[in-house]
């Protein structure tokens, strides 16, 4: 076992009744849960976002904490919140990374594995 390690699981879904594909608005909700795997007590700090549609357009987003906390989390303790974003296309990706300090001062970042946004529309052929 790593002494700092947060695992995060993303469960994405489209939102239909917010989304208006006419106009160019794809709206999608992600379900993150943040687990301490670690060793040591740490407090998630900041997020640091890259969400990236199908044509390639790129925006990053950072801010302080995730739905305005900052969870310190214990060993073995998780945090699980909801929060969302808009793109102008059917698909994309996001991926991330949370910085995080240890109680024992350390400072660590816990990657967010990239994840993919899909309105449910359109298959891609390999």
């Amino acid at each position: 076992m790593a002494k700092y390690e947060f695992r995060v699981e993303v469960q994405p879904r489209y939102l239909p009744d917010q989304s208006a594909p006419e106009d160019g608005i794809y709206s999608f909700a992600y379900t993150i849960t943040i687990v301490n795997a670690g060793e040591e007590a740490a407090q998630l700090i900041a997020r640091h976002w890259i969400i990236t549609n199908e044509l390639g357009a790129v925006e990053e987003v950072k801010g302080l904490g995730v739905v305005g906390q900052q969870p310190l989390l214990k060993p073995g303790q998780s945090f699980e919140y909801t929060s969302g974003c808009r793109l102008r296309t059917p698909t994309g990706t996001m991926r991330g990374s949370y910085f995080c300090v240890a109680e024992d001062g350390e400072r660590f970042e816990a990657e967010v594995p990239e994840f993919h946004l899909d309105d449910g529309t359109r298959r891609v052929l390999h």
